[in-house]
């Protein structure tokens, strides 16, 4: 990790996939900023990783779903680094096999304001600065439900379709100011979300589900985050507005 490629902002930085995306992307040359709202211990231990490796990184604990705390990291980040090149929109929640008509109010817009207004407003923080530069490339992290719809996963796949609407016509929006928008659908992959879902469905259905998958099991988090390496690099310079399915194939049910 010598060679400096950028500077890239990764929500949800500290596990699961965001942790494996702010890995790969300092392996290719970037400097992270990892945001992350609880887990100290696992934000250090990341940048301590990172640091130790050759790279930068900071790790900033902010709640991105409020539009001043998103504001406040991408200011963080000009002053400890002096540019955005990447934002990767990782950070979500999922709550599963609740119906609509059972679904907390309360739970229905931590849903959306995690999963679709947090990335809008860090999207409308670094625009500005990317629209000067007139270059970067912003990932957004969907989910396969967007074309399983399945239920039990209403209020998540709702906030996961309109995060790809949201992709679809920024790209169309910010294309002329030189900033590509992507998303990436994952699949089942082995974070602690998945396995709090596969608990839900208990054993049987748990491995009927997997089994469903063409490629017969779970991704792994580094598999998603080489697809982030491919769309923010020069080699994807002519992909955008696009939704990538990375999902062995797509799981039924």
């Amino acid at each position: 990790m010598t060679t400096r490629n950028g500077v890239a902002i990764v929500t949800g930085g500290a596990r699961g996939i965001g942790r494996a995306i702010a890995f790969t992307l300092a392996e290719a040359g970037y400097w992270i900023v990892a945001n992350y709202r609880s887990r100290d211990h696992d934000a250090r231990e990341l940048v301590e990783k990172i640091t130790a490796g050759g790279g930068q990184a900071k790790a900033f604990k902010v709640d991105v779903g409020v539009p001043e705390e998103a504001n406040r990291l991408v200011q963080s980040t000009l002053e400890a680094f002096g540019q955005i090149d990447v934002l990767v929109n990782n950070a979500g929640i999922s709550i599963s096999g609740v119906t609509f008509g059972e679904f907390p109010l309360e739970d229905w817009a931590e849903m959306l304001r995690v999963n679709l207004f947090a990335p809008f407003y860090l999207i409308k923080a670094v625009l500005p600065h990317m629209r000067e530069r007139r270059s970067g490339r912003i990932i957004n992290l969907s989910s396969n439900v967007t074309i399983r719809f399945p239920a039990g996963y209403g209020p998540y796949t709702v906030s996961k379709a309109g995060l790809e609407a949201l992709t679809r016509i920024l790209s169309k929006e910010e294309g002329p100011n030189g900033i590509r928008v992507n998303a990436i659908a994952p699949g089942p992959i082995q974070t602690e979300m998945l396995g709090k879902a596969l608990a839900v469905m208990g054993p049987e259905r748990a491995e009927a589900f997997i089994k469903s998958v063409p490629l017969r099991r779970a991704g792994r988090p580094e598999e998603i985050a080489s697809v982030v390496r491919f769309l923010v690099s020069e080699e994807a310079s002519y992909i955008t507005g696009q939704v990538i399915y990375v999902n062995g194939g797509g799981p039924g049910g």
